[in-house]
């Protein structure tokens, strides 16, 4: 007879052995990628002028701490991007909820925003910015224009997508529209909101770049840029490093949030 707790155990075990495994391999990876950079700019098979090296960056972070400004830079950037992604979320489901509520706007609407989700949104930049100013706030709107679209697009796909004759279950049985969305569409679209959360954490990342590429005088993108201008490659590669590990802790924020959902 088999041991369900012996085998669940063994299972738990295995389980967790895997998962330390692929930890320990992404991280000897990691390691083995800044060694190899490290190396190769040392030994001149790569120009580190060009190419930056860890340790170049290493000195560079360390430089603008001491003056004080690393972590203004970074707030700025991620205020204005969980403010721009929190936007675009929460606006784009809103809206994805009007149409999937009202079938002839959404038929109205739907070449709009094809056209919108098919035009480069860095277009709209410079109007942008003529209209609220170059400030945080053209920043904030650009980076909610980028994910908006698209939230509204995945999310009303997943409200179509849900069975025809679950919702006619619920009419025969006396439930109104504002019932189907509260008790079937929403529940049912969770794995297309928690996928959306995921695309709008990078969308939101390069909306917010995108601005301060533009018009930002603090950030983490003002920092990309300012570097380019006085051939400070090595501040260039450390910003994209920092924005690296920040859009990957924000995508492990969401993934947390997936997991509560799903407990």
């Amino acid at each position: 007879m088999i041991d369900l707790n012996k085998e669940h155990s063994m299972y738990i075990k295995n389980y967790k052995k895997r998962n330390a495994k692929i930890a320990i391999t992404r991280f000897i990876i990691l390691f083995s990628i800044f060694a190899l950079w490290e190396i190769a700019g040392n030994l001149n098979w790569i120009d580190p002028f060009l190419t930056s090296t860890p340790s170049r960056m290493w000195k560079s972070l360390v430089k603008i701490y001491y003056e004080g400004t690393l972590f203004k830079h970074i707030w700025v950037t991620c205020y204005e991007t969980i403010l721009g992604f929190l936007l675009g979320t929460i606006l784009g489901t809103l809206i994805a909820i009007i149409l999937w509520w009202s079938d002839f706007i959404s038929k109205v609407l739907d070449p709009y925003l094809v056209v919108l989700n098919a035009l480069p949104k860095v277009a709209l930049a410079p109007i942008i910015i003529f209209w609220v100013g170059n400030g945080k706030e053209a920043i904030i709107i650009i980076a909610l224009l980028i994910s908006i679209i698209v939230t509204i697009i995945n999310v009303l796909n997943g409200f179509n997508e849900v069975d025809e004759d679950k919702i006619k279950l619920l009419k025969t049985l006396g439930a109104n529209k504002l019932d189907i969305l509260r008790y079937l569409i929403i529940p049912a679209s969770i794995p297309t909101l928690v996928s959306t959360l995921k695309i709008n954490v990078g969308l939101s990342w390069v909306g917010v770049i995108m601005g301060e590429f533009l018009v930002a005088k603090e950030g983490l993108g003002f920092l990309i840029i300012y570097g380019g201008q006085i051939s400070q490659l090595d501040m260039v590669m450390m910003s994209i490093i920092i924005l690296s590990i920040l859009a990957y802790l924000m995508y492990q924020a969401v993934a947390f949030f997936e997991k509560k959902l799903s407990s």
